[in-house]
Parts: C-alpha cells; sequence; structure tokens
C-alpha cells in the first residue's frame, strides 16, 4: 500500500474527479451509440431478456458481498496480506455459492420467465461473468485505496468498449439473443486482463480470524445499509405496481429518473473519490473538514441550477415535442422529486464522511429512519393526495438533512453555509431571470436551448461575483495539484 501525505490525498483526489468525468462521458457516449444501432438490429423481446436476466443477476449477485471491500478502503491503519487474504477468501466463497445456485437454477429461471435456450444461455453467462468480475476486488481495493483513479478507470473503459463492440457486431450479423452472451464473456474477460495487468496482485486463500473480526465489525453493518436501501427503493416500486395503475407509476417513474439525473452524473463520482479520500484524512480532522466543505460545494455547485432549470423548463419540452405531453401528469412529482435530489446533494457527502471515520452504526441508524419512514409517510400520502404522493414523502423526508448535519458535527467541525449559500442564491438568481425568460422566448426549440445557454452564463456570472475568491482559490488549487 502506498503511504499518503495531505497534499497527495488533495492531488489524486483532484485527479481522479477529472479521471472519473472523463469515463463517465466516454461510456455515455459509447453507450448511446451501442444502443442506438442495436435497437435498429434487435427486437425489442431480445433487449426485454437480455434486462430480466441482468435484474435476476444483480439481484442474486447482492448476496455475495458482506461490505468487506468497503471495509479494506475505510480501514484507519495499512491493510496487511491477511487482510486481502482473508477478503478474497471470504468473497470468493459467497460468490462461487451464489454462481453455483444460478447455474443450477438457471432451467427453473428460465421456465419462469418463459426463456428461450438462448435466454437461459445469456443467464449463465452473466453467471460467469459475475464470477470473473469478482476475481478483480482485490486489486480494485488497492488501487481505489491509493486513489489511483487515473489506473482504476481504464479497464471499466476497456469493459464498456469489447461489451458494445462484440454487441454490435454480432447484432449487425444476425445472433439475436447470442449477441449479448458474447458481449458479457468478453467483457468481463478483458476487463479482468486489463486489471492484473494494471495492478497485479498473487492471488492468495486463507482466513485469519482477527482480520475477518476487524473487518465484518464494518463491513457487516455497511452491507445492512445496502440491504435497506434495497427495501427502501426498490421494493418500494414493486409495492406501488400493486397499488397504482401503471400509468401512474409511469408518471413516478419518468419524475424520478429525471429528477435524479443530475445526482447520479455528479454524485456518484463525488462519492467514488471522497470515500476513500476522507478515509485517508479521517486522523487530520481539519483538512478533512475543510474537504467535506469542497465536496458539498462542488456537489452542489452543479446540482443546484441544472435542478432549478430542469424544474422551469420541463414544462415547455413536454408541451414543444408531440409524444411528450404525455408525461405533463408527471411534472409535480418531478418538482418534488428535485428538492429531495437537492438536499440529497448535502446529505450524501456527509453520510459517506460519517462511514469514511467509521462511524458506520451512525449510519445505519439514519438508513433505518429512512426505511421506516418511506414505508410509513409513501402509503399515507398515497391514500391522501394519489401517485404524487410518492415524491411528495420523498421530500418530506429528504428534510432529515439537518438531522445529517447535526450528527456530523458531532465528529468533524465543518461550515454548512459556506458549502451551501453560495450555489443556493446563485441557483435562485438564476431561476428568477429563467422562469421570465422562458415565459417569453421558450415557444420553440431553438428558444428553449437559447435559455439554457443564457441561464448557464448567467449562474456563473453570479457565482463569479459572488464567491469570487472560494472560486478563485479552488481553481488555483485545481491548476497546483494538476502541475505536480
Amino acid at each position: 500500500m502506498e503511504e499518503l501525505d495531505t497534499a497527495r490525498v488533495t492531488k489524486k483526489s483532484i485527479h481522479g474527479v477529472f479521471a472519473l468525468t472523463t469515463r463517465t462521458f466516454f461510456i455515455q457516449i459509447v453507450t448511446f451509440i451501442s444502443n442506438l444501432l442495436l435497437t435498429i438490429y434487435l427486437a425489442p423481446e431480445v433487449f426485454g431478456i437480455f434486462f430480466v436476466v441482468s435484474a435476476a443477476i444483480a439481484f442474486l449477485s447482492y448476496f455475495s458481498d458482506i461490505g468487506l471491500a468497503a471495509a479494506l478502503i475505510q480501514k484507519k491503519e495499512n491493510i496487511t496480506q491477511d487482510d486481502l487474504k482473508t477478503t478474497f477468501t471470504i468473497q470468493q466463497i459467497l460468490v462461487l455459492t451464489v454462481v453455483l445456485i444460478a447455474l443450477l437454477s438457471s432451467g427453473i429461471i428460465g421456465r419462469f420467465y418463459n426463456l428461450t435456450s438462448d435466454g437461459i444461455l445469456l443467464f449463465q453467462a452473466l453467471s460467469v461473468s459475475f464470477f470473473l468480475s469478482s476475481l478483480k476486488t482485490i486489486p480494485s481495493i488497492i488501487l481505489e485505496r491509493n486513489l489511483d483513479f487515473k489506473k482504476l478507470v481504464i479497464p471499466q473503459i476497456v469493459e464498456t468498449l469489447f461489451f458494445n463492440v462484440v454487441a454490435v457486431v454480432l447484432a449487425i450479423q444476425g445472433f439475436g439473443v447470442a449477441s449479448f452472451t458474447y458481449a458479457v464473456l468478453a467483457r468481463g474477460l478483458t476487463g479482468l486482463i486489463t486489471m492484473y495487468l494494471i495492478s497485479p496482485w498473487r492471488i492468495s486463500v486463507g482466513i485469519t480470524k482477527q482480520s475477518a473480526r476487524r473487518l465484518l465489525s464494518f463491513g457487516f453493518p455497511f452491507q445492512l445499509n445496502s440491504f435497506l436501501a434495497l427495501v427502501k427503493d426498490d421494493l418500494l416500486i414493486v409495492y406501488l405496481g400493486k397499488v397504482l395503475p401503471l400509468a401512474q407509476v409511469g408518471y413516478i417513474g419518468f419524475a424520478q429518473k429525471w429528477a435524479l439525473m443530475p445526482l447520479r452524473l455528479i454524485m456518484d463520482n463525488v462519492i467514488r473519490i471522497t470515500f476513500p479520500s476522507f478515509s485517508r484524512l479521517q486522523d487530520e480532522k481539519e483538512v478533512l473538514s475543510k474537504a467535506i466543505e469542497k465536496s458539498i460545494f462542488a456537489a452542489c455547485f452543479l446540482i443546484f441550477p441544472a435542478l432549478t432549470g430542469l424544474v422551469i423548463l420541463s414544462p415547455y419540452f413536454i408541451n414543444l415535442i408531440p409524444k411528450y405531453i404525455k408525461w405533463e401528469p408527471a411534472l409535480l412529482s418531478l418538482f418534488f422529486f428535485s428538492i429531495n435530489a437537492a438536499l440529497s446533494s448535502v446529505s450524501t457527502p456527509l453520510t459517506n464522511a460519517l462511514n469514511a471515520i467509521g462511524k458506520i452504526k451512525t449510519t445505519l441508524y439514519l438508513m433505518i429512519f429512512w426505511t421506516i419512514s418511506t414505508w410509513v409517510l409513501t402509503p399515507f400520502l398515497i391514500i391522501k393526495i394519489g401517485f404524487n404522493g410518492v415524491a411528495i414523502a420523498s421530500a418530506i423526508i429528504s428534510l432529515s438533512v439537518v438531522l445529517v448535519v447535526i450528527l456530523v458535527k458531532r465528529y468533524i467541525s465543518f461550515n454548512i453555509k459556506s458549502a451551501v449559500f453560495y450555489p443556493i442564491l446563485s441557483s435562485s438568481v438564476m431561476g428568477v431571470v429563467l422562469y421570465f425568460l422562458a415565459s417569453v422566448i421558450a415557444s420553440s426549440l431553438l428558444g428553449v436551448f437559447v435559455c439554457i445557454l443564457f441561464s448557464a452564463m448567467l449562474y456563473f456570472l453570479v457565482s463569479f461575483i459572488l464567491a469570487k475568491e472560494q472560486i478563485k482559490k479552488d481553481f488555483a488549487l485545481i491548476r497546483q495539484s494538476l502541475k505536480r
């Protein structure tokens, strides 16, 4: 393991932001082009088979991890060979068990979903690919703990290229479902080979009781958090499908997808970097405090204006695109889901910080609170208000960000006002101007795009005027780190 001082943590974190952002945009472009071609050459039922069996594998894969990878990344002390060996062995026992169950039950799953023989082979290929992916865990942990995100993104890019190229080429040649079968195997093999070329690790098997006990003390609550998130979010969708008409569930899904898009594009990368970065800084409380403030500021700086523009301009988009007018009933839900997304851009880095300093039980209690609140408030509001009650419930529950701030301040002193004040004020100014501007010129798609361009320029101008010194310091830090 590489020893990192504060300066190197800062430098590598900034490089990581650029690496993960570049990766995200590259993967999105490749995936978009691939999906465009696949939808031309493959029938809808082929996509249906792929999505169904992928979801089945994703569900089974949940039981193959008990948070040991996160425990290794978070660990304050240097990780040892015993830690790596113990994590690898326990995970492989779980993975092989899940893969064996999946392969033995492939016929049953095939009959349950009425899959063809090609569909069953795809399910088996995804099971094998899942096993290959598990072999990358330790090399990936080593890179992530060392904050070597520039190296970590290479296997992900290679996997994306091979999967999409193989799938498209075979789809054009008429392979149908088998296009995905060969593609997932190509993805698994190339990703595994690339990872070990970049981050070699000699596979070792064995379990050290002391390492297992210490890692599980963090890993088990961490995984329980993920399970509660599954209950809170995914099972809620299953419930909604039973109590609401499918059209209303569609409105909810449409609104939630668009409201959470800025959060997913930005926050997923922030979390991926800040968890190992915060973990390496957990003894440097003053530096950690500044890191938390900057991560919240960065997230809010990008997410707040995106959500403001989305809420104001979405009615114009819907009215201007004929086939989108059917989504008009979802606009109220979009507004409340956007409130949830905005407040989550503050609470998520804070819960991430709690995990990084080892306060995993605190975040577990928060997740229990959020899960119970969701399952109590959502059904009640659905009865009283209808399908919009789902989004309203999520907005109300997101107000608990105040509780998260209070809990984090027990362990780390930080200034939440300096992190959120300027993004809120700049987004508000932009929102007011955009509201009146859109009512005048957003009568065409060109007018809407002009609104987007003008509001973006206005937001950055207002932000620079209000937070000039803070922005200049942050850009100076970025330039200094990139030059090193």
